[in-house]
């Protein structure tokens, strides 16, 4: 657990990881060593099709969690990887349903639905307009970057959704398999909760967006009236995206920024932020509403 720049406890957290009860490469014995040496909180266990309860693996925390993917390997044909994370048990879940029965399942077990790595699976803003009670989406995922396609990023998803009123938490994780460096230990979210949070609260805390998303830099958006501030730890460059294409203010380069302000038009419907620090690591803000 560490504070962040105004003093608050945060939890580091890892929602997607995979062992070798699925497709991943390491024993969940292994995979809870790891990420309890890179100095996480807790991590959710998701493999395939593979319901892993909460509880306690080589003393790091684990929440519940499960990665149910349907749709093959063609895009074409519609391809969602839906996680649930925190189930209070078990979802009852055929491998035929569907992404909307999967959503409507994990909620009866009182989790959360997750989208998984969008643009990895190149879901559409349409696509995702069909689906009801998306909880979050991944803006961020390590695998899709370690020669799974290369498409790590779903910010174009998140903002193009937006647009369409399509609101989601903005997650980042690893999704880890291959445990060689290239998938492990790189994007987690930092969480506000209390040093002794039960996992209902830290389930709480999340669906609250009291979180940013990291590959390691610290972020903080606010907003008022029309004036919208990050703070943010020493980075070179701070971006805001909005439903405008166009607008002033909204790049910000240089060294050593931790701060930049931005004032956004009445006709806009959104606004987030990302921020990069000098090794080119990023981190990104929740999605404020702005109507």
């Amino acid at each position: 657990m560490e504070k962040d720049l105004f003093g608050i406890n945060r939890w580091k957290i890892n929602l997607h990881t995979h062992t070798t009860r699925s497709d991943g490469s390491r024993t969940p014995e292994e995979v809870a060593e790891i990420y309890k040496k890179a100095g996480y909180d807790v991590i959710a266990v998701t493999d395939h099709w593979k319901y892993h309860e909460s509880g306690e693996i080589g003393g790091l925390r684990i929440l519940a969690g499960a990665e149910y993917n349907i749709g093959g390997g063609n895009a074409g044909t519609g391809v969602y990887h839906i996680l649930g994370i925190g189930c209070s048990r078990e979802p009852d879940l055929a491998g035929t349903a569907g992404p909307q029965e999967i959503i409507d399942e994990v909620h009866r077990c009182k989790g959360l639905a997750v989208l998984a790595h969008p643009a990895w699976s190149l879901n559409t803003a349409q696509q995702a307009a069909k689906l009801s009670g998306i909880d979050a989406t991944e803006i961020y995922n390590s695998v899709s970057d370690a020669g799974e396609s290369s498409r790590p990023y779903s910010g174009d998803f998140v903002d193009t959704a937006a647009c369409q009123g399509l609101f989601y938490s903005l997650l980042a994780d690893d999704d880890a398999h291959f445990y060689d460096g290239s998938d492990e230990t790189k994007a987690w979210i930092m969480l506000e909760a209390g040093e002794n949070a039960s996992d209902e609260e830290l389930l709480r805390a999340i669906r609250e967006e009291k979180f940013y998303a990291t590959q390691g830099p610290e972020i903080h958006i606010r907003r008022e009236k029309n004036e919208v501030t990050v703070n943010c730890s020493p980075v070179s460059r701070i971006s805001f995206f909005s439903n405008a294409v166009w607008a002033p203010e909204r790049g910000h380069r240089g060294n050593g920024l931790t701060k930049a302000v931005c004032h956004v038009e009445p006709w806009e419907t959104f606004i987030r932020a990302e921020v990069t620090d000098a090794q080119g690591k990023m981190a990104w803000s929740r999605v404020i509403r702005l109507v």
